[in-house]
């Protein structure tokens, strides 16, 4: 096994754990018992504070396994083993929001093989401004059964951590609905928006440019996605790769070698080609479903 393999498989564990971890320890909090930040002085500060950074870093580990299932998407995080690769890459997406693997990648393929393009998914509403762009981003990734699995796996934690903590759906909301909202937004900024906007502009190969931050920053921005001009020039580099692959770029203008292909793993192309977004009728209402599973499920107050 090369280090790099070896690297992904240890990173990708330990992210899967942590996220685990972190859901386990979070859940039994008991935020009926916290002072209140009003009148409860420092003490209550510093609860609002507890809860404020416990919902950052679930939302930063919830970012992880997507970005955990996007390896595998490119066949980088357990190349020698297919299978293997594809049943990580199933369980993170799974595990984020009910996403179908399959859906997820061939929509990915389309994305680095038409970008900026009228094919692509995640970029046909450039031109529209941050929130409608934000809407269509999201849209070919809502189905009603990921949605059927994404509330079932919700409704599975409740139902375990009754037994644990009185108010499981006010934790449920502060600790999967919020981070998985969150998260979504974070990687649409930092993996869609920035890097693609101005895309007639820019004039940069792939239509999209890295942003100029920090290794640190990035990493906490969005795993490095922000050196997204990096990730579409040598997609077969795992996520904790592209800081280095950025040290050598030279602002976005280095060629790809001969020997990077330009995505790791077999093209569907006839599938993907000439397959313009459709929207269901039926899809707006997913994303009303989920801003408002929040308000479904909070405790009644008169109980």
């Amino acid at each position: 096994m090369k280090s790099g393999e070896a690297r992904g498989q240890f990173w990708a564990g330990a992210l899967l754990l942590a996220w685990l971890l972190s859901l386990i320890l979070l859940m039994p909090l008991e935020l009926e018992n916290l002072p209140n930040p009003w009148n409860g002085g420092w003490q209550g500060c510093l609860g609002v504070l507890a809860v404020v950074l416990g919902v950052l870093l679930r939302t930063f580990l919830h970012t992880g396994l997507f970005i955990i299932g996007h390896d595998a998407m490119h066949e980088v995080l357990i190349p020698r083993d297919g299978r293997a690769n594809r049943r990580w890459g199933r369980l993170c997406l799974a595990l984020y929001a009910g996403l179908p693997y399959d859906h997820c990648r061939q929509q990915h393929q389309r994305h680095h093989r038409f970008a900026g393009g009228r094919e692509d998914p995640d970029c046909q509403a450039a031109e529209e401004g941050l929130a409608p762009w934000f809407v269509h981003f999201l849209l070919p990734y809502l189905s009603w059964p990921q949605m059927a699995a994404l509330l079932g796996l919700w409704a599975t934690i409740a139902w375990l951590s009754t037994p644990f903590t009185p108010s499981a759906a006010s934790h449920l909301l502060l600790f999967c609905v919020l981070p998985l909202l969150l998260s979504s937004l974070q990687l649409f900024l930092f993996g869609t928006y920035l890097p693609h906007r101005h895309l007639e502009k820019n004039g940069q190969p792939h239509q999209a440019h890295s942003l100029d931050l920090p290794p640190w920053l990035s990493l906490l921005a969005c795993y490095h996605f922000s050196y997204h001009w990096e990730h579409h020039q040598y997609p077969g580099l795992a996520w904790f790769e592209l800081p280095g692959s950025r040290r050598r770029s030279s602002g976005d203008r280095v060629p790809a070698s001969d020997s990077q292909a330009p995505w790791r793993g077999p093209w569907p192309l006839d599938q993907a080609r000439g397959q313009g977004r459709s929207i269901d009728p039926g899809k707006p209402a997913l994303i009303v479903l989920l801003l408002a599973v929040g308000g479904a499920t909070r405790p009644n107050d008169a109980s």
